[in-house]
Parts: structure tokens; sequence; C-alpha cells
């Protein structure tokens, strides 16, 4: 039976404010319903859900201090006490995976908040603007999409430095071209359809056709795209903080964590292989959310 339901128009002593409300609400549920249904769709939600928890609440999610040592529980096994068993000091693992999502998690947005915003600036631009500026900005992008976008983060953080922000200062303007071509190519798409030159027609100047024609229906395609960068951009941060250049010890970070735990890959393998786990399993799920979204909405 088909869930989609028809919006009906505003009935006789209804509100026109309260109609668009529950007209958006019947929106929002013919497109989230069906994929909830799906049990892959749901599990990925329920990972990614958990994961910002931890980003947000991660004292309501662990009892332990995630700094506090215990040298005679070093390197103990997964149990009831410990899930994820104990590092090399003796510090609960999972305590300090749950705390260690802030900094990852906090990273990869700004990283993908960077790049949003440089993408959509240059695509937009090279869009309306076209001719030269369009061809001198798509080369500056070509280049960009040319480097290793691990390649360019490295050379970016060497030059401003080590830790947090700087990592996710690199990272974001590595994945800054493929914002930029899609919005660029939606924008291409979307001026030349009817509406928007009845709009330009009317009277509408540039900025508020961009702003309320272009814009809003150019938003669908760069939000799968920023789902999956998400992802990326985790896996970038936290690779370039299993190399050293993220929070300095002892901050909890996801790639720190992996990286402390190589030392012991034979004789504690949980150290290592937990947190790598669960990392990729936030990744898989954001990647998963993006294609299933993707994929419903065509």
């Amino acid at each position: 039976m088909s869930l989609d339901l028809p919006l009906t128009p505003p009935m006789p002593g209804v509100a026109p404010s309260l109609w668009k409300r529950r007209s958006r609400w019947q929106r929002i549920r013919q497109a989230w319903v069906p994929l909830l249904r799906r049990p892959g769709f749901s599990l990925a939600l329920l990972v990614v859900v958990f994961a910002l928890l931890c980003a947000l609440a991660p004292q309501a999610l662990s009892g332990f201090d995630p700094y506090a040592t215990s040298p005679l529980d070093k390197l103990s096994a997964p149990s009831a006490a410990h899930w994820f068993g104990t590092d090399e000091l003796g510090r609960d693992l999972y305590t300090r995976v749950v705390y260690g999502a802030r900094l990852s998690v906090l990273a990869a947005s700004l990283a993908v908040a960077i790049a949003l915003l440089g993408g959509l600036g240059i695509g937009v631009l090279a869009g309306f603007a076209g001719g030269r500026i369009d061809a001198a900005l798509m080369r500056l992008v070509d280049v960009l999409l040319a480097l290793p976008s691990l390649l360019l983060a490295l050379a970016i953080v060497t030059a401003i430095g080590f830790g947090t922000v700087p990592v996710a200062v690199a990272v974001g303007v590595g994945i800054i071209p493929g914002f930029a071509r899609t919005t660029r190519a939606e924008v291409l798409r979307i001026k030349t359809l009817p509406y928007v030159e009845a709009a330009r027609l009317g009277g509408a100047s540039w900025t508020r056709t961009l702003l309320r024609h272009v814009l809003p229906n150019a938003w669908g395609p760069v939000a799968v795209l920023a789902t999956l960068d998400f992802g990326a951009a985790i896996l970038a941060t936290a690779g370039l903080s299993f190399l050293g250049f993220g929070a300095a010890p002892p901050a909890a970070e996801w790639g720190t964590l992996i990286a402390n735990g190589r030392h012991f890959l034979i004789t504690a393998p949980w150290v290592s292989l937990l947190p790598g786990s669960f990392v990729v399993a936030v990744v898989f799920s954001l990647n998963h959310l993006a294609r299933s979204a993707e994929e419903h909405a065509r």
C-alpha cells in the first residue's frame, strides 16, 4: 500500500500557517517513512546517532574518566567491566572512544563547513558569471583535483601547524573542489529552467533569483555530497591524527587511539582494532545514509 498522501488544500477555518506546517510534516513523513522501513538504513541511522551522542554528551554514555590511569589493569581484554578493554596505561578504551568522538566529529564538521562554504562560493560564482571567470575558477579547481586530497592536507597542516583545528582546515581545503564542481553543475542546470527565466523577466534581481530559486533547488546533490564527504573527512582527520598531526596526548581522538595501539597488535589487538572498527562503522553508515537518500530522491 502506498504511503504517499496527497497534500490537501487548507480547510475552512484552518490558519494558512498551520496548514503549511502540516503540509511540511506530510512531505517529511513521505520522504522518511519508506527509508526507515529499510533495516540497513535504520541500522546506519542508529550508528550515526550514537556517534553524535558520543560527541555531544559523552558523560551520559560512560561512567569512567577517559584520562584516569590504572597500571594494574593495563592491556586488559574486553570484558563486562571494560567493553573495549583497556590501553597500555589501563584507561578504559570504550570511554576514550566515546570521548574521542567530540574532537573527531568537531574536526570533520569544521572541515565539511569550510569545504561547503568555499565550494558553494566558487561554484555559484563560476556558474553564474560564466566566461573567463568560470574558466579561471575551473582551472584552479582542476589543479586542486589533480593533487591527492590527503597529500594536499599534509602539505597544508605542515605549513600551518599541528592540532585539531589545523587538521580540519587542511582537510576542508582538500575537499573544496568536489563541492565547487557539484554546485557549478547544478547552477548551470537550474539557471536555464523556465521558472528562473520567468523570475528574471518579472524583474527579480540576480541575487533574489539565486537565493529564492537557484540555491534551494541546487541543495539536494550538495547535501548528499556533504554527507558523503563527512565520512571522508572523518577518515582523513583520523589519518592525520594517526600520523601525529592531530591533538596532542593525552587527548582522546580516534586516529590517535588507533595509533597508540599499533605497538600492541600481537599482544593486545583490541587496542587498535576496536576503535578502528568503530570508525569504519560510522563512515560506512554515513555513506549508506547518503546513497539511500540519493536513490530515494531519484
